[in-house]
């Protein structure tokens, strides 16, 4: 990103900050704009400050030791370009997956309280239910990939 494009984003930022004042929105909004421009103005200032130190004053010396690629201090063994088993990638995306469901459970225990309450107050079984039904639903999946074998290691 060059410094144009830096200088017009923060432009808009402030922009919309104050636009908000301007158009009959929150006062208070411009009570913040000062803060706001010190950390702005500080954050460019320390970066435009620290990157040409870094290059000026940063190490130099390269030799054929540090271009070699590093396998936790000892000698790479085999090529790079090597293929990994298909296993590898599946674990990692039933990971990603299960990992990114029991996340949507979090939500739900916030909510828990509200979701157990019918408008009028009665106790309701909905906020139970519908997560009983969401980890059925994860059973059932992870019983499918368990029986397919993409878990298990031989």
């Amino acid at each position: 990103m060059d410094l144009a494009t830096l200088i017009g984003l923060i432009l808009a930022i402030v922009g919309i900050v104050g636009g908000n004042v301007l158009e009959g929105g929150n006062p208070a909004a411009l009570v913040n704009l000062p803060g706001f421009m010190i950390v702005v103005v500080g954050t460019l200032g320390a970066v435009m400050i620290s990157q040409p130190l870094a290059v000026m004053i940063g190490p130099r010396a390269t030799n054929p030791d540090k271009l070699k690629p590093f396998e936790c201090g000892s000698e790479p063994i085999g090529t790079p370009r090597g293929r990994y088993s298909v296993k590898f990638y599946q674990v990692a995306i039933l990971f990603l997956v299960f990992d990114i469901e029991a996340a949507f459970m979090y939500p739900w225990a916030l909510l828990y309280e509200q979701l157990s309450k019918t408008p009028t107050g009665q106790v309701s079984m909905f906020g139970f239910g519908e997560m009983l039904l969401f980890v059925a639903i994860l059973v059932v999946a992870l019983a499918y990939v368990w029986r397919k074998k993409a878990i298990g290691w031989e």
